[in-house]
């Protein structure tokens, strides 16, 4: 049986919520208890630069996170459990995807265009206070799944942008390069992919909604019943549809009890009542899991050696290897190592050839060149690379190419017919 590669990262940037236990961490320690997986957990302190600029705050996060995901369940003999900066082949290949990724890709980043759609509201200039840290977050977190070739990415459905980004850009280096990436899926369980707040907007520590992990008992209770409901009264059926309170009791809930919490939505539980069962839900669920914290959280020694372990064995099983490998396709070669020049021969018997790749424009292109090597034909863009594919097969079929591109200056219908025809002989 193949082995599945499944990778999660949570980016410490404050004190983990339910949100992060319900969307990444409880499902991602689940997997990993399964046959056939390899597990992948990571701290990306690199990212939480660019949403705080407090040193304190990441370090605290990052110790914070770590004893939550041990408190959780997760075995560290059992996975690879490590820090984004103790890795340092993961900036590096961020830089080799920065060199294939087009800016017009970026340019689509949900973050980005809404940050710019901000300062354009407030007549600001569209780029006033981004970072580059901030556009290119994606092209990071592409290098943090593609280092370990992760098939599955559990993610929220507000993350699924990143994994397509991620998918492309691993395709172009691969069109380039070679075949080096598997491409990613995003892993979204529709039921907790993204939890509410107390005010009912996705748990966020940007929105100060959110409800910590291991809050004490009493701060539970009041966080709990400070969750915005509607003037509904007591007996009054109630909408589960829309109801943070509902969805909060589901994510921590078996599927009898969320029905159960169903029928009493529809006939007329008090909120009072509602955010009791919530109440009482969650702190049977956490209570075991924060004695455990509380043990972890006071040895960040202990926890600081398991980071460093991890990463130490990760590097040399993957990391290292296949950033090497991934520099020797790119060029980045020792000199002592030259390639022979072609010969004659070989160039006399090179053959007419489709060469595809994607601009910065992020469209997608393929121009037709002769054995000789000159240029016979550029066609237009194409969205994907899909649409560029099934032109040139066309032309391959002899569909004719005159709706895909144009001629190349100095090329003739004659020339691009005859190489066409050589090539469909070969």
């Amino acid at each position: 049986m193949t082995t599945q590669r499944i990778l999660t990262g949570i980016t410490p940037s404050g004190t983990p919520h339910l949100g992060n236990y319900a969307g990444a961490i409880r499902p991602a320690v689940e997997a990993s208890q399964r046959p056939g997986v390899e597990s992948f957990y990571f701290l990306s302190d690199y990212h939480a630069l660019v949403k705080t600029g407090e040193p304190e705050r990441v370090q605290r996060s990052t110790l914070e996170i770590a004893a939550t995901w041990l408190a959780s369940g997760l075995r560290p003999e059992r996975v690879w459990f490590y820090r984004q900066s103790d890795i340092p082949e993961i900036t590096e290949l961020a830089w080799l995807l920065t060199c294939v990724t087009g800016k017009g890709l970026l340019n689509r980043a949900h973050a980005y265009k809404a940050a710019v759609d901000k300062n354009i509201a407030e007549s600001e200039e569209p780029d006033a206070g981004v970072t580059m840290g901030l556009f290119m977050y994606p092209v990071l977190m592409a290098a943090d799944i593609l280092m370990f070739n992760a098939h599955k990415v559990p993610v929220g459905r507000d993350q699924v942008q990143h994994l397509e980004m991620a998918r492309d850009i691993a395709a172009s280096f691969n069109h380039r390069y070679g075949e080096h990436f598997v491409l990613p899926e995003a892993a979204v369980d529709e039921s907790v992919a993204t939890l509410p707040g107390l005010d009912g907007r996705k748990m966020s520590k940007s929105y100060d909604n959110i409800i910590p992990l291991f809050a004490p008992p009493d701060t539970l209770k009041k966080l709990v019943f400070g969750i915005i409901t509607d003037s509904k009264a007591p007996g009054e059926p109630k909408e589960t549809e829309g109801s943070a309170l509902f969805q909060l009791f589901q994510a921590f809930a078996t599927p009898s009890e969320t029905e159960t919490m169903r029928s009493r939505f529809a006939e007329g539980i008090s909120w009072g009542e509602a955010k009791e069962a919530l109440f009482h839900k969650l702190e049977g669920v956490i209570a075991p899991m924060r004695a455990r914290y509380e043990e972890l959280i006071n040895e960040p020694a202990r926890i600081e050696q398991v980071l460093k372990s991890g990463a130490t064995a990760l590097r040399a099983k993957y990391a290292t290897p296949f950033i090497t490998r991934l520099r020797e396709a790119a060029g980045l070669r020792s000199l002592d190592r030259l390639p022979a020049p072609p010969t004659n021969r070989a160039k006399a018997q090179a053959k007419p050839q489709f060469k595809q790749y994607r601009e910065a424009d992020g469209l997608f292109y393929f121009k037709f060149v002769g054995s000789n090597g000159h240029p016979l034909l550029q066609s237009r863009g194409f969205a994907s690379a899909r649409e560029a594919g099934q032109a040139v097969a066309g032309i391959k079929n002899g569909e004719g190419y005159e709706q895909w591109g144009e001629r190349a200056p100095g090329a003739s219908d004659t020339d691009i017919r005859q190489a066409i025809d050589a090539l469909r002989a070969d």
